[in-house]
């Protein structure tokens, strides 16, 4: 009868924040982007991953369009929006003024964005400054 081999585990503690990290600097470095979404005349570069990640709407989206690096026209959406949503799906986090934040949480309800369409209680806010 063979030993049983004795198992260990093993965790990265700083994990969550290292990938926060890396996803930070790929966008803002552009580097392996592969998908363009354009609004208002104005356009963001963006990764596939990190949009069906965040989003049902955007999956939903990318599955049907297999092209390389596709352009996503988002009808009716603010580029000042659509900054900030990306700046949440990268970081998880964003600062929204008072004035915009119904509409904001509007756009972000239409896209499927995780954390913000989902019920408030999952949302935390507070003031800043």
């Amino acid at each position: 009868m063979a030993a049983e081999q004795q198992q260990f585990f093993l965790k990265w503690k700083d994990f969550h924040s290292n990938m926060v990290s890396s996803f930070r600097h790929l966008r803002d470095e552009k580097s392996f982007t592969d998908v363009t979404l354009a609004c208002e005349g104005q356009t963001c570069n963006a990764h596939r991953m990190v949009l069906s990640a965040c989003s049902p709407y955007f999956k939903s989206l990318l599955e049907e369009n297999p092209s390389k690096h596709p352009i996503i026209i988002l009808k009716d959406v603010p580029f000042s929006h659509l900054q900030s949503i990306l700046e949440f799906m990268y970081a998880g986090e964003v600062n929204v003024s008072q004035e915009q934040l119904p509409a904001f949480l509007k756009t972000a309800d239409r896209l499927q964005v995780k954390g913000l369409a989902e019920p408030s209680q999952n949302i935390l806010s507070g003031k800043i400054g």
